[in-house]
């Protein structure tokens, strides 16, 4: 089962907006914004979905899966197998509470730092759901070896060989293109429009790349250069003197945590998948997980120093509202110059959502 949480803004803005934290009411008198006042965001809800509730984008989720899933056992039965439509392999929507992620919050940022070593999901419960039991088990397991194999390659299609998986500069994007997605991939591109979408794309592409552009355009803008000599100055006379832009500390840390999730994924290369037991994978997860170790919890108590430092610093900079302003002014020039190509996206998604 997937679980996703709704898109804020287009993933162009989210760029952008996820360095420089959520929305918080205005330090000053002047007037409160929030990035759900971005004046790009009207035309790309519809291709991101953020004009729909979370109830609503649930209910789309649930029509889908129902969709591909009948699909699936319909091409699975003309293939001389039998298939039981499976709901449970479903996404599950749920909102991000401000209580669970608000880094502009002192307590908050007292507790998660950046939200990267200091996981605030962590603890967070998840929705409850029923055990999950796949409908098809029975009868895949009623199945010969072979039959079995046949039964799987026919659903999901033919995959790469162990040895192509392993190889390196094997081309995964050449093999996507060319492979059999089988009934379910199938099904799955049929319902959800994956190779409309991809053709969509490629029809305003001009369009996307301009306004890629557009958020680089923000970042370099003057205002924000000096907003962040601003911040930088601010941040040196906290005792941390070598980030010069606000985005510095979380991207350093972010690296950081890579490493020991590369480190953890070295370990797990020579497994063999086939003959592994679950007791033997649990040990090694246990054994590998870079959570536990004093690195891990030395960078965390590191995180929360710097963010608290970074969360004074915009404070006094003013530097979530500041750079908000030069966005949106940014944004609807942007729109003077492109509405007629933006209105046609709009349309064009909207069709398809």
């Amino acid at each position: 089962m997937r679980i996703t949480r709704p898109l804020a803004l287009a993933a162009s803005a989210a760029v952008l907006a996820v360095t420089l934290t959520a929305c918080s009411g205005q330090q000053g008198g002047e007037q409160e914004l929030s990035w759900e006042d971005s004046p790009l965001s009207e035309y790309m809800a519809a291709a991101y979905g953020t004009g729909l509730s979370v109830e609503e984008q649930q209910a789309k989720a649930d029509e889908e899966t129902r969709k591909i899933e009948e699909l699936t056992a319909e091409c699975m039965q003309a293939e001389g197998f039998e298939y039981i439509p499976n709901v449970q392999n479903g996404t599950t929507i749920f909102s991000e509470d401000d209580d669970v992620w608000d880094p502009e919050s002192r307590e908050w940022v007292e507790q998660y730092g950046y939200g990267i070593f200091n996981d605030p999901y962590g603890n967070d419960p998840q929705p409850e759901s029923e055990e999950y039991v796949d409908p098809n088990q029975e009868y895949v397991e009623s199945l010969s070896e072979s039959e079995q194999s046949a039964y799987s390659e026919t659903l999901y299609g033919a995959q790469p060989s162990e040895d192509e998986m392993n190889d390196p500069e094997f081309d995964w994007d050449a093999f996507y293109e060319t492979a059999d997605l089988g009934c379910s991939g199938e099904a799955s591109d049929e319902v959800s429009g994956m190779d409309t979408w991809e053709e969509l794309n490629t029809q305003f592409e001009p369009l996307l790349t301009k306004m890629d552009e557009l958020y680089l355009k923000v970042q370099e803008a003057p205002e924000l250069v000096e907003l962040d000599a601003a911040w930088s100055a601010c941040m040196a006379e906290a005792g941390f003197p070598s980030y010069s832009t606000q985005a510095d500390p979380s991207t350093e840390l972010g690296e950081k945590q890579s490493a020991f999730w590369d480190e953890q994924n070295a370990a797990y290369e020579e497994i063999d998948w086939e003959t592994v037991t679950e007791e033997e994978i649990a040990a090694l997860d246990a054994q590998n997980d870079p959570s536990t170790k004093p690195e891990w919890k030395e960078l965390a108590e590191q995180e929360i120093e710097v963010a608290l430092a970074d969360l004074e610093c915009r404070e006094e900079t003013d530097y979530r509202d500041e750079t908000m302003r030069v966005q949106f002014a940014l944004e609807e020039q942007f729109i003077a110059d492109n509405e007629a190509d933006l209105e046609a996206y709009r349309a064009a998604a909207e069709q398809m959502s």
